[in-house]
């Protein structure tokens, strides 16, 4: 699992595994970077489904309630075919742009 953190936000990426294997290993590591919002890059996964990105929503739940962002960046499934409590969009640069916004709109409270 590699992890690149910079100014609060970590963005966790894992080659060659599967989605059981990379979701396991996320949450032994989530100790260590759940005061950051998460990114979690999905580009190595060739074949991704809507179910694969759903197999994230308890872990994402547990980080949005502590007031952190959980975004899930992959272009293999669109944000329509998932439930509006995941994030997910299909570029880096959208993320970081998600995290932005939701942490202004946690600033004023809203």
């Amino acid at each position: 699992m590699i992890f690149d953190s910079n100014n609060g936000t970590t963005i966790v990426l894992q080659e060659k595994t599967t989605i059981s294997t990379f979701l396991k290993n996320l949450n032994e590591a989530y100790p260590k970077i759940k005061n950051d919002n998460i990114i979690v890059n999905l580009f190595s996964f060739s074949e991704l489904q809507a179910n694969d990105v759903l197999e994230f929503l308890q872990i994402s739940e547990i980080h949005r309630k502590s007031k952190k962002s959980f975004v899930l960046v992959t272009d293999k499934v669109s944000y329509d075919d998932v439930p509006d409590n995941i994030c997910v969009v299909p570029t880096v640069q959208e993320t970081h742009d998600i995290i932005e916004m939701e942490e202004i709109e946690r600033d004023l409270d809203l």
